[in-house]
């Protein structure tokens, strides 16, 4: 699609120490690359403090150019590679924006932007950048500049050794006509010039990417429009390998380990309960080939071996590969697997048992193989299918694919193949509790502004809805609420899945997978929120809310970031004002949700994964905390018992399953800090004290009863939290109680509190069990309080993983 209309564009980056900023005009009529015209710049040095400068920036420049964002028609983003953390600032800031100015969004990449920048300063010939990918690594990617403009040389990105792109650069027989740019050299810079290839590189100031650089790298695709949809929702960073964690998870999967752990990932007792997903390991070879030779049999395909899924595993394979199983009670009931050719995934094989079929099983491990894909930055998917397997064409083609060629005979005489090809992502059904990655939903954007009649508008004005983003951890969660304290919406993306095999949340991926789902969530709160409220004319639009909340901490930072920088971007660009809030008051504020009137003075109990804290509540805003974990806090302890006892993750939910059939005085675990006198825990010792049970009774050939030994744990932890909190309520003088956090959907835990404190005529307030775990309903509280007060934040204002009440 080529641009036909003048148009002005804002463009960011922030994937390098560079903060770029640019709002130039576009005219692409009657050109098949649009012209350009930069009206302001901002770009400046700014390491580590985008997330603080960013918007300033843009509005400064905004400003200079005598312009506003409502006069913008479309963002532009630097997609990276580069910093992690940079690159999602950048990314999640402009979804924010295109998001509240219902403006389309176009994503570039990086070293493009890079080119172009030393194609502004007049470069032309072959040139070469290497931009810091951190570790000893370099993103390499060669163009050829003309007047013309910029070419690449390369299908997609990818990361190296700098010491490997310097040898491959000197080895050329043209290296003596490249001219070096990119970030890259300046940690680096002494191993190409070892390599001798510093003599022609550009001046250092031309190292970085610039706003005028991401402007003409979407200029020479043809404009916004021709990058893509202009949906935020479907603009991702460029990705050139999984996280650490992933590669490790994989690398482990080829070690030799117990039976059950390599076919469930959890102990027996468990592993028939829910059908599970991981990668495929060496392990599962032979069974891998045994479920191909019987969805195979008879057919014209030839079953795969167990030395081709083998080899298939190779840390030698020419191209990367993605292969998934499925599994459900130690046996393996499904497969799927791709290799990555430039920027096409192959789909080498898929096989359900026929007894499993018809689940969306096949869906789902395709979900998986495409997702890895596009994170190596793949943008379509490719497969054969035997022209006779129906079923198969037909499962395909609702995914998305459409049949391309026929190769004849290709799986014998008279068994030919259709070639299938599929834009990614797929189109994939939508779980509400754990949407697949690559479920995006395909939309016009932007969208129509709501209809909505005076009384409607009057309606809206009189509710003020404040919406509020918590993505502290493992879930992204909206929720909207009115100025009365009604909750509009309430939604939640779970990560769930993508953490479990790992046995706890890894940083890395619950920051992408904000990134990635966080403008579908706020879509379906805004969706709700307009059906609340029975109006007929469209999901409300950014610029209908009074106010956007976010947590700013505490929390796991690259989560955080996400959050804050499209929080900012989405007010800034529905011109509303920003509030942020921190995480544990959401916790405090959620008993707010089950008892409006509840008023301080009270104590509070915070037991949750990351916190846990006693808390004297002496007036909203108003904090005496008075004792907190010198160690593990309530819900890790859990989590980290329940990896012991190979039972999954999280481990809360299920040893209390388990502990409802146990007895809890059948194991005398140690009831730490119990008489300590004042008010701190510690729950590391019970950790070990469970570890210690667990290979005592391992090595005495006892069979451990997880129902008593669950029931027990539980029973030391919760003791402890009584007798501080009942100890804490005597010495204030306190007559009221509620608790916050994940562990307080705990059903023993909630029950003991009411029973025991009751008795000693205690009121006590629990929050509703789906606010307990971390959810957006308690920032909304937060939120609306602190809108009725004025307490706004500047949009300066960053993540905060250290905040304490």
């Amino acid at each position: 699609m080529v641009m036909s209309k003048r148009m002005r564009v804002a463009a960011i980056d922030t994937s390098t120490d560079m903060l770029a900023i640019c709002v130039a005009e576009l005219d692409g009529a009657g050109a098949a690359v649009p012209a350009v015209r930069v009206l302001a710049s901002g770009d400046h040095l700014c390491r580590r403090h985008a997330n603080v400068e960013l918007i300033g920036s843009l509005d400064a420049a905004l400003a200079a150019a005598g312009l506003a964002l409502g006069d913008i028609d479309a963002v532009l983003v630097g997609r990276g590679p580069g910093s992690f953390t940079g690159v999602r600032i950048g990314i999640s800031t402009a979804k924010g924006l295109a998001r509240g100015a219902m403006v389309p969004l176009a994503g570039v990449s990086t070293l493009d932007a890079t080119a172009w920048r030393a194609w502004c300063a007049g470069a032309r010939g072959l040139v070469a950048v290497a931009a810091d990918a951190m570790r000893g690594e370099v993103y390499p990617a060669l163009y050829r500049i003309e007047d013309a403009g910029v070419t690449r040389l390369f299908e997609r990105e990818q990361v190296v050794k700098a010491a490997d792109a310097a040898a491959a650069w000197a080895a050329r027989p043209d290296a003596e006509e490249l001219q070096l740019t990119g970030d890259g050299l300046v940690r680096y810079g002494k191993l190409f010039h070892e390599a001798g290839l510093m003599e022609h590189a550009l001046e250092r100031d031309l190292w970085w990417p610039t706003g005028e650089g991401i402007v003409r790298a979407a200029a020479a695709a043809g404009g916004p429009a021709a990058l893509g949809d202009g949906d935020p929702a479907l603009v991702l960073p460029i990705y050139t390998r999984l996280s650490d964690a992933e590669e490790n998870e994989r690398k482990r999967l080829g070690l030799a380990e117990s039976p059950s752990a390599q076919a469930t990932g959890v102990a027996d007792e468990l592993a028939g309960r829910h059908l599970q997903y991981r990668p495929l390991g060496a392990a599962d070879a032979e069974a891998a080939a045994a479920l191909e030779a019987a969805c195979f049999a008879g057919a014209a395909h030839t079953p795969w071996t167990a030395a081709q899924f083998l080899e298939e595993l190779s840390p030698a394979a020419a191209v990367p590969r993605s292969w998934w199983v499925a599994h459900d009670d130690g046996e393996l009931i499904g497969i799927a697997g791709g290799m990555i050719v430039d920027c096409d995934v192959q789909i080498l094989d898929v096989a359900v048992a026929p007894a499993r079929r018809r689940a969306g099983i096949a869906r789902r491990l395709l979900a998986h193989v495409s997702y890895d894909a596009q994170m190596l930055g793949c943008t379509t998917a490719s497969l054969e299918v035997e022209a006779g397997n129906e079923p198969a064409r037909r499962l395909y083609a609702a995914l998305g694919f459409t049949e391309a060629g026929v190769r004849r005979n290709y799986y014998g005489p008279g068994a030919d193949a259709v070639v299938m090809t599929a834009p990614l992502p797929l189109v994939l059904p939508v779980d509400a509790a754990s949407p697949e990655p690559t479920a995006a939903v395909r939309r016009a954007w932007p969208q129509p502004a709501p209809a909505r009649t005076p009384d409607e508008q009057a309606e809206l004005a009189r509710r003020r809805p404040v919406l509020a983003i918590e993505s502290s951890c493992d879930e992204t969660a909206v929720a909207i609420i009115d100025a009365e304290g009604r909750l509009l919406a309430n939604k939640v993306s779970t990560q769930i899945d993508f953490h479990a095999r790992f046995g706890g949340v890894v940083p890395e991926i619950a920051s992408r997978k904000h990134v990635e789902v966080i403008v579908g969530v706020v879509d379906e709160a805004l969706e709700e929120a307009a059906t609340t409220l029975g109006m007929t004319g469209g999901a409300l639009a950014p610029a209908e809310l009074a106010a956007v909340g976010v947590t700013q901490g505490p929390g796991l930072v690259g989560a955080l970031v996400v959050g804050v920088a499209f929080a900012k971007g989405l007010a800034y660009g529905a011109a509303k004002p920003l509030i942020t809030v921190n995480h544990l008051e959401g916790h405090l504020f959620a008993n707010l949700l089950a008892q409006p009137d509840l008023k301080p003075p009270f104590i509070f109990t915070l037991v949750s994964g990351g916190h846990t804290m006693l808390v004297h509540v002496r007036a909203w805003g108003d904090y005496e905390v008075l004792g907190e974990t010198l160690d593990d806090a309530v819900g890790e302890a859990f989590d980290k018992v329940a990896k012991a006892l190979g039972l999954g993750y999280p481990g809360g939910p299920v040893i209390s399953r388990l502990a409802e059939e146990g007895d809890p005085q059948a194991i005398a675990f140690p009831r730490a800090m119990m008489h300590s006198h004042d008010y701190r825990f510690s729950l590391s010792g019970l950790k070990t004290a469970v570890v210690t049970y667990i290979e005592q009774e391992t090595a005495a050939g006892r069979t451990i009863h997880l129902p008593d030994l669950a029931a027990s744990f539980e029973a030391a932890v919760f003791d402890v939290q009584f007798k501080k909190a009942w100890d804490a309520l005597k010495q204030t003088g306190a007559r009221e109680y509620c608790l916050g956090g994940g562990v307080a959907a705990n059903p023993h835990l909630r029950q003991m509190l009411v029973d025991k404190l009751g008795r000693r005529g205690v009121r006590v307030t629990l929050p509703p069990r789906d606010a307990c775990t971390d959810n957006a309903a308690m920032i909304a509280e937060v939120a609306r309080r602190k809108f009725a007060e004025g307490d706004f934040s500047d949009f300066s204002v960053d993540a905060d993983p250290n905040m304490t009440l």
